[in-house]
């Protein structure tokens, strides 16, 4: 029995260094590039319209086009794949899931949602509000159904959602997490039959976000992406955000600090809707139609 455990430990690097890229937590590593290289291997994760972004609320601009979404399907219990990549695991949604509305330039239907996390309940989202990481984030990635074109920048359509660390357990969150758990392996895959409506926040909560034009967070950081960062977080335990980190620890793998830094502007606008601005919770929540820039 110890001589397998020591075969895994040996097998481990390999497994770990398979991919040409990864995050900060998979070093050392001599085969696989961290955020910082990435453009050696995809010269697009250099572009000028990269993702995540710290989002400085006083430099936020009202735009009367960002009306509430049209979730479809949300509330649909659907059958889900859940697979496992070499850097994160993805639930893959069923098509009829969309989105209409929001200012997107008609309907996106849904592709898959993932999670990114720090370690050991530390920080770990991609975006910042003014500076604040939070404990994590929810992305539900969309794709555009009309005819796409090369020179589309509006091809995808991520909402992203701010997990925040709560005093109460977010049994939605666990059913996601177990998940998880059961695909520890690159390749590896099975099937939940899961609602979207359970994890995120009520729709009638979801009229506040910001909103820019960026790129995907992972390579080959495609500049194609219309990004939706909501106000409303999700709530999270403490033991929860513990776990996340942990997820494949009797794998013998760190997938912990599953984010990429924050990248520049580079002059790019970021707008808010007109119903509300989010401050985070140690402060207050406005809900108003006054604009952004307004209350700040």
């Amino acid at each position: 029995m110890t001589s397998i455990f020591f075969l895994a430990a040996l097998l481990w690097p390999t497994r770990l260094c398979s991919g040409d890229w990864c995050y900060h937590s998979q070093f050392p590593c001599d085969t696989c590039k961290g955020p910082d290289e990435w453009t050696s291997l995809f010269p697009t994760c250099g572009g000028q319209s990269q993702s995540p972004i710290n989002i400085v609320t006083r430099r936020v601009q009202y735009d009367p086009t960002l009306t509430p979404f049209v979730f479809e399907g949300y509330d649909t219990v659907s059958s889900i794949t859940v697979q496992k990549h070499e850097n994160n695991v993805h639930f893959v949604l069923p098509p009829e899931v969309g989105v209409q509305g929001g200012g997107l330039s008609g309907r996106y239907k849904a592709t898959q949602l993932h999670l990114h996390w720090g370690i050991d309940g530390q920080p770990g989202s991609e975006h910042r509000v003014d500076g604040e990481q939070y404990a994590m984030e929810l992305h539900i990635a969309h794709e555009k159904e009309q005819p796409k074109s090369e020179e589309d920048d509006n091809e995808h359509a991520v909402l992203a959602f701010f997990i925040e660390e709560s005093g109460e357990r977010n049994e939605a969150l666990d059913y996601l997490l177990n998940a998880m758990n059961s695909v520890l392996y690159s390749g590896n895959q099975t099937s939940i039959d899961f609602r979207l409506n359970d994890i995120i926040p009520a729709a009638s909560d979801l009229s506040g976000y910001y909103r820019y034009s960026g790129s995907r967070t992972t390579p080959s950081c495609e500049q194609n992406v219309v990004w939706t960062v909501f106000f409303r977080t999700i709530p999270v335990s403490r033991s929860q955000l513990n776990s996340v980190s942990r997820l494949w620890a009797a794998a013998g793998r760190n997938s912990s600090r599953t984010f990429r830094p924050t990248q520049r502007l580079n002059g790019r606008t970021v707008s808010c809707s007109t119903s509300a601005l989010f401050v985070p919770w140690t402060a207050l929540v406005w809900l108003s139609t006054t604009p952004c820039w307004d209350l700040l």
